[in-house]
């Protein structure tokens, strides 16, 4: 059984993520300290490095933690999904929700910045790109789609750019973007028996 002190250190730490998540959407990345961290949490800043080696290291765990948890729903998707298609088209939907300039679309584009000058971050979002790709990979590998592992790689770059880009043009919208992705999974050559043997 988890000890009252736990269960609190518990709920601090999970308070401390939730105010990184919102003041790296609200002020970016660079601007937020152990102070104002500290205080839309509503502790002390000693407790901030109680709980986090640093204000870089608490930033990056609320980050990762945003990104998984976006992404924790997609097997589920695939498995709904009966085309490649739909799945595309799925994917594009449950992006509808972000402008580009909502806090989750400001958390992804400041961490994807902060990556490039952070060789840990820049690693563990590495894994979660790569696993992302690796899970659509084998959907679309189970749908026939060719080069399945090249198309999950193309089309995961294109939403994400799709998330960036909206910030500047909300014209960008599934909608839009949907029947391009869908032509790039349907116009891709298929081998055929005789092409596979050679």
């Amino acid at each position: 059984m988890t000890s009252p002190g736990a269960l609190r250190g518990q709920e601090v730490r999970q308070r401390l993520l939730r105010a990184a998540i919102e003041l790296i959407g609200e002020r970016g990345w660079s601007a937020v300290s152990t102070r104002v961290l500290a205080e839309r949490a509503g502790v002390t800043p000693g407790v901030v490095h109680y709980h986090f080696s640093s204000v870089r290291d608490l930033l990056s765990q609320a980050a990762l933690g945003m990104m998984r948890d976006l992404l924790s729903g997609v097997d589920e998707l695939f498995g709904r999904a009966k085309t490649a298609a739909q799945a595309v088209d799925t994917l594009l939907a449950a992006l509808e929700e972000y402008s580009g300039r909502d806090p989750a679309s400001m958390v992804f584009t400041e961490a994807y910045l902060a990556a490039t000058r952070d060789d840990e971050l820049r690693r563990a979002m590495t894994a979660i790109v790569v696993d992302f790709r690796q899970r659509f990979a084998d959907a679309l590998a189970g749908w026939r789609v060719p080069d399945p592992a090249g198309t999950a790689a193309v089309v995961a770059a294109s939403i994400d750019g799709l998330l960036l880009h909206r910030g500047l043009d909300p014209d960008l919208t599934a909608t839009a973007i949907g029947p391009v992705l869908r032509r790039l999974l349907s116009d891709a050559p298929r081998e055929t028996g005789e092409e596979a043997e050679r």
